[in-house]
């Protein structure tokens, strides 16, 4: 229906859930939750989704944003493991070749390092095979030579050659998106900052939600026949409502990633190193940016605010500096940064040494079904397990047969665009149309690499403000509010198509630009509140909070936390994990 996931009709939809009751609600509007209600609705079961922040607010957009192939999961000897993810990276990058982009990863072998070359050579032939990776992208064994002429700012000292094979970058918080954007084109019901507060029972198994509107301050009664706790993080409040955290809860631990600009960081290659203390840390170059991380710290503090401390910064930079001396980096290098948590699984009467880095899936005795754990590139077969449950017991209760999981073949929203083989020729098709309704090159194919095939609804957009007379001039779009149509556009599509409603969900979840393009940000942080405040006819106290929330974000992002007493040492919990 028109504005099935527009901010606009946020009201509405709450209200259209809140008549009837749907087969299953899903609640958490990350990678996990947003992956079940594609499938669900896919296989025509009625579907709701409730997010209590933004969409991907949490860990679905603070992640190294790689789609992993499992690489590392060699190292643990979890062969299984890594065949499944090398596999589902595939899938994830054929269905969206415009959020997900092969990545040569240097991996540099060192004398005395974690990896050998021998060990190397064998592990990436055996990642290889497992994966299932394409012969264009197969490893590669790098003299000395060859890898200081790929990556000149190297440590030289110690260096023994390196292997060199492809990880798969993305957008997570985008990925995410597009994923729950195709769940609604297939019927779902999604709306953001709507908090489920309460569960309703009938003789003792739930049957459905109370939510509270974080916008309007209304509640709301959902009834489901099946409920999904894919909260990620907060899992096991949900658990603690629906009086059922026993056995099995989460242990989060935190990851933290640096973003400096390319004059300082001027790295040419995406390199897998390992830090002085043994641990592996990733560098990639992006927009013009480096970011570096992660850490792995034990999390005890705000869910909904993780923060960086002193130390994160201090272990990643100590890390950037011993890999590449010459540049010798500083805190006052640091443009950007995110901190995430890792939902991760333990169990009562168990040590911190089987913390398990894998999903599950476990039922209440009243029917709650919660998931946690697992990683973003496991997002599909994670859903995929989830909702066979689900089919199998509405099916039991008379609900006629569910067709078997169809999104391994599903392209999810902007994903059009005739697979990876495709896309380059989806870009220039794309950029020239762009072209033709009077938008620049430069434009044209920065929002086709962003938007995929839902480009074209912001290329008509454009036509419709006048891309040809304003291209490179400001529209005016409120009182004292001027916008170029490279921001305009995409704001608009934003409110209209992605369901964004504060300055911050447009700035970070939408276009990434606190990460990597904050001077954008601050370019445009005004005009745009103006503009979300006029169309979305916020109060006065919103548009305060939202003004104030953003310009913390900004400051977070560049400044860390001072000292932390407990702060526990990245290598020991890493180890701890592994064993």
């Amino acid at each position: 229906m028109a504005g099935a996931f527009s901010s606009l009709h946020r009201r509405a939809i709450l209200e259209s859930m809140a008549r009837s009751t749907l087969d299953v609600l899903v609640i958490g509007g990350g990678i996990t939750g947003s992956g079940i209600a594609f499938d669900a609705a896919s296989r025509g079961m009625k579907t709701g989704l409730l997010e209590m922040q933004d969409f991907a607010a949490g860990t679905s957009s603070r992640s190294t944003k790689l789609v992993h192939g499992g690489l590392r999961y060699l190292k643990q000897f979890q062969v299984g493991l890594v065949a499944e993810v090398g596999k589902e990276r595939a899938i994830v990058y054929e269905n969206g070749p415009h959020v997900t982009t092969p990545e040569w990863m240097l991996l540099p072998i060192y004398r005395g390092g974690t990896f050998g070359r021998f060990t190397t050579r064998m592990g990436l032939r055996l990642y290889d095979y497992l994966a299932g990776v394409k012969r264009e992208e197969r490893r590669k064994m790098l003299s000395i030579q060859d890898t200081l002429e790929r990556e000149p700012l190297l440590k030289e000292a110690g260096l023994k050659g390196s292997g060199l094979y492809v990880e798969y970058r993305t957008d997570d918080a985008r990925l995410t998106l597009e994923v729950l954007k195709e769940a609604v084109r297939q019927g779902t019901k999604a709306v953001n900052y709507a908090e489920v507060q309460g569960f309703l029972y009938d003789q003792g198994k739930i049957t459905g939600v109370r939510v509270q509107d974080a916008v309007s301050g209304k509640q709301y009664e959902i009834r489901a026949r099946r409920i999904v706790n894919a909260a990620g993080p907060w899992v096991d409040q949900l658990r603690e409502l629906d009086g059922s955290k026993k056995g099995k809860q989460l242990q989060l631990t935190k990851g933290v990633h640096l973003v400096m600009d390319q004059n300082f960081f001027p790295l040419r290659q995406a390199i897998y190193f390992d830090h002085t203390d043994g641990r592996m840390l990733f560098a990639i170059p992006r927009q013009g940016k480096t970011y570096v991380g992660t850490t792995d710290t034990v999390y005890t503090a705000d869910v909904a605010h993780p923060r960086m401390f002193e130390e994160d910064q201090a272990y990643i930079l100590n890390a950037v500096n011993a890999m590449f001396p010459q540049l010798q980096l500083t805190s006052n290098h640091v443009e950007s940064s995110w901190t995430g948590l890792r939902p991760l699984i333990s169990e009562e009467g168990r040590g911190p040494s089987e913390i398990s880095r894998r999903d599950e899936v476990w039922q209440s005795p009243s029917g709650l079904i919660t998931i946690a754990g697992g990683k973003l590139t496991g997002y599909r077969k994670m859903a995929e397990s989830v909702v066979n449950r689900v089919a199998k017991q509405l099916e039991a209760e008379g609900s006629p047969t569910y067709p078997i999981c169809l999104t391994k073949q599903l392209p999810i929203s902007g994903g059009q665009v005739g697979g990876g083989a495709g896309f380059a020729q989806f870009l220039k098709q794309a950029t020239q149309e762009g072209e033709r309704r009077g938008l620049s090159t430069e434009l044209a194919h920065c929002w086709a690499e962003r938007y995929g095939s839902n480009v074209s609804m912001l290329f008509r957009l454009a036509e419709r403000l006048g891309a040809g007379r304003h291209a490179g001039r400001a529209v005016p779009v409120a009182a004292h509010a001027l916008l170029p149509l490279e921001v305009l556009v995409p704001l608009m599509y934003a409110i209209d198509e992605e369901m964004a409603w504060k300055p911050s969900d447009f700035f970070i979840r939408r276009t990434g630009a606190l990460y990597f393009d904050r001077d954008w940000v601050h370019k445009w942080k005004n005009p745009v509140t103006e503009y979300m405040a006029r169309t979305l006819k916020w109060t006065p106290a919103q548009a305060s909070a939202y003004r104030y929330e953003l310009d913390q974000l900004l400051e977070q992002a560049v400044q860390p936390l001072p000292k932390n007493p407990i702060f526990e040492s990245p290598r020991e919990l890493e180890m701890e994990g592994q064993k």
